[in-house]
């Protein structure tokens, strides 16, 4: 199946469908993104773009509220703290501070009022 991806005017996803590979298939058989973004029109007019649902382009899977960056071609997930910054190698958001190792029984949480990470027991 293949998954696609609907932008608003700023480029942030709204919603994803899945699609049936076949709808992708031109007439010797070659997927095509073009055709499954026609077929997507099909359904519902929008700027529509392929997404990989196990990350083997375009970076990472569209989720709504991601953003897609032309520049690039890649999507990119919601900033989830103001102090963490976008890796342009990467395409994915970094705390301030390095993240400390795991340690068994505990997980890390990042703390945007203290700018650290802080150690939770699991339960």
């Amino acid at each position: 199946m293949a998954h696609f991806a609907k932008l608003n005017e700023n480029n942030v996803v709204t919603e994803v469908i899945v699609v049936n590979n076949n709808e992708l298939l031109d007439d010797n058989g070659v997927e095509l993104e073009s055709k499954g973004i026609a077929f997507c029109n099909s359904l519902t007019s929008g700027k529509w773009i392929q997404t990989s649902y196990n990350n083997s382009f375009r970076n990472i899977f569209a989720g709504i509220g991601y953003t897609y960056d032309y520049e690039f071609d890649v999507f990119i997930a919601p900033q989830p703290y103001p102090s963490w910054k976008l890796n342009y190698t990467t395409f994915i958001w970094e705390a301030p501070v390095a993240k400390p190792s795991e340690i068994d029984g505990y997980r890390w949480v990042w703390s945007e009022i203290n700018q650290e990470w802080v150690k939770v027991a699991l339960q």
